[in-house]
């Protein structure tokens, strides 16, 4: 979240987020933060403007 804050216009695809972040850019690690996007999603604290991007609700 902290880089959504830091970045709430912009919308980041996931594999963006992993190299903004340093985090491993392999299918396995891409999956899992894909999942806990979604729950973050689903509860209201982001929006998707696209498929495949994610930006903090304004």
């Amino acid at each position: 979240m902290t880089t959504f804050n830091d970045h709430p216009e912009k919308a980041l695809r996931v594999h963006d987020l992993h190299q903004h972040l340093g985090l491993p850019t392999d299918e396995p690690s891409i999956n899992v933060t894909r999942s806990r996007l979604g729950r973050l999603l689903r509860q209201g604290l982001l929006e998707q403007p696209g498929r495949g991007r994610c930006q903090k609700r304004t």
